[in-house]
Formats: structure tokens, sequence, C-alpha cells
């Protein structure tokens, strides 16, 4: 049965076009969400998204029955468009998602498909221009993605001129913000710029549910907001030209101080720092320290946002989606 996290429900465009309770989404962090959390985020009254942009087909299959066993809640399944994606998107449709959030290329292509599978297409954009262009084409819901969040970014304007610049050219189209934002205060300032809610990544990641590894977790928990980096070619094995936002740890910061070198001259280059079962984990290789990895965990690439520093402990979903919407009525002195 869904369970609601908080006596408060707060109403937004957002949350009627998807039928949720709360404006707050979980951001399809690849490696930390899997089945457990996504429907713990539902069940709470949230909006899952999972992420199946390296999945095999059967791996879908598993992932999304594994998901409708624990939840009845509306979903949406992530697919990042820097690789073909169309076997994918049709055996993820196959599982009767109610949206498909399209990262990191256009949508436009896969609109007609999606909407014909009854579901709605979200998608993340960087810019009021992106904005524009993804609103005449169809989609949905969008994702205003700050330079403040964790893990891989497209743009490099901040969250709070992004905000308002996206929603201006929105139209009705609802708008999540995502990228520095971990509490009640800050979904409380989204909806002031006139955002339909937030997409929350790094204050998920310290949950019981969360697939990331204990060490990863400890990291998050003990990390400032000025203690992390944003590379454009850092941790690009498996997946270049593609910035991204992550944790300082000893092979980010050698990496700084030798000036930036290239891959091959890179210290460490080449030499396997973990392994996930039989698959060996490269240095500055794009891969989330995943629970049943092993290995020097703090090499991996901890993606994290600037919000780290207001994680400060590890909490069950339900307690974290039931503060911050606690947070953010007392910050809107928001009444039903």
């Amino acid at each position: 049965m869904t369970t609601r996290s908080s006596s408060y429900s707060i109403k937004t465009a957002f949350t009627v076009l998807m039928g949720v309770s709360h404006p707050i989404a979980l951001a399809p962090m690849a490696g930390a969400v899997e089945s457990d959390i996504a429907a713990a985020v539902g069940n709470a009254g949230g909006y899952p998204m999972v992420p199946l942009s390296w999945s095999s087909l059967d791996a879908i299959d598993a992932e999304l029955q594994s998901l409708r066993q624990k939840t009845k809640a509306p979903f949406a399944v992530n697919l990042c468009l820097d690789l073909p994606q169309e076997e994918r998107l049709e055996r993820c449709l196959s599982h009767g998602p109610n949206a498909v959030h399209f990262f990191w290329g256009d949508a436009a292509p896969h609109i007609e498909r999606v909407h014909a599978s009854g579901a709605k297409v979200i998608q993340t954009v960087s810019d009021s221009l992106g904005a524009r262009r993804a609103v005449k084409v169809g989609v949905d819901v969008l994702v205003a993605q700050g330079w403040e969040a964790g893990g891989h970014i497209r743009g490099t304007v901040a969250s709070m001129p992004l905000i308002p610049a996206v929603v201006d050219v929105a139209g009705g189209v609802p708008v999540l913000a995502a990228g520095g934002i971990s509490d009640g205060r800050g979904l409380a300032a989204a909806l002031c710029l006139g955002a339909s809610g937030v997409l929350m990544g790094t204050r998920f990641l310290a949950t019981p549910q969360s697939t990331a590894h204990k060490d990863y977790i400890a990291q998050i928990l003990s990390a400032r907001e000025c203690d992390t980096v944003y590379a454009t070619d850092l941790y690009n094995v498996g997946w270049t030209g593609a910035p991204h936002r992550v944790l300082r740890n000893p092979l980010t910061n050698r990496w700084l101080s030798e000036g930036h070198p290239a891959h091959d001259s890179r210290y460490r280059a080449g030499e396997i720092v973990a392994q996930r079962g039989d698959t060996p984990i490269e240095a500055y290789q794009s891969a989330t320290p995943h629970h049943s990895m092993t290995g020097e965990i703090e090499a991996m690439p901890m993606w994290s946002g600037q919000s780290v520093g207001l994680v400060n402990a590890i909490e069950p979903v339900e307690t974290i989606i039931s503060r911050v919407i606690d947070e953010a009525k007392t910050a809107l002195q928001y009444s039903n």
C-alpha cells in the first residue's frame, strides 16, 4: 500500500499531471538508484525516475518487474541520449511507466512514440533556448538542471538564474528544479522561482534504500558545500565529453595539482582500482561506487552536488520527504 510521508501536501502543476502527492522527484542516479529506493520514493508520495540508460534488455525487465512488485506509484524511466536508445525505449514502454525522462540529448525524435504508449515526456534542459525548443516539440515536463548539480551536468548556469529563465519560456509546462537542493528551504525557493517541484539526488544517496557504497555515503556525510569539483575531462573513461561534479579525493586533487593532464599521461591511468563481481573498474572510469564493489572506492567518482553540506545523516526516504515538505510548508507559510 502507498504511504504518505507527511500530513501536508503541496499541490502543483507537476503533482496534478503526474498523480503524486509531493513535488519531489528522485534523480535517476545510475548505480545508486534501483527498485528499493525508487519504490520507497513512490510509496512516500514522491516521483521516482529509474536509470536504465546502460542496462541490458533483460536487466530492464528485471528492474521494472521488481519495482512493480514494491509499489503501485507512478514512475519514470530515464534514458541518456548520448547513445542509441530505441531498443531500450521499447522495452521500457512495455512495462507501462507514466513518463520517460530523456537526458543529454534531444527528445524530439522519440516524443510521438512515447505519447502513443500513453506516457509523458520529461526532458532535462540547461538554458532557456533548450527549454523553448523542448516545449515547441511537445515535451510535457522540463527539468531545469543547474550547474550546482552532482553527477553529469549539461550546462553552466546556476539554478537561481536558470529556473526563472526556463519557467518564463515554459508556458504551462511544469518545470522541476535540479541542482543544489537537499532540504525544504530549497524546495520553497524553487517554488517561489516558479518551478512546480524539485529533482533531488545527493540527499537521497544517504538512505538505507540507496545502493551507493558505504564508503561513498560516508564521504557524502562528511563533505562540505565547498568539497566538490566540476570538471569536463576527469572521470571520462567510458563517457567522454561529459562534464560532471564529484567530491574531492586524492586522485582528483593530484589531477588538479598537475594541471589537468590528458588521459594517457595522468597519474594511475589505466590501473584497475576496483571491481564489481568479475568486472574491473579502471581509474578515471565513469562508474558509480555500488555497494557490491570492492577495492579502492575512494579513487572512484563520488558524484555529488553542492548541496552535499546539508546532508548529515543516513535517513529513510520517507523521513527525508516528510521533513522536506514540512520545512517547505513552514518557509512558505503554506496551508492546504
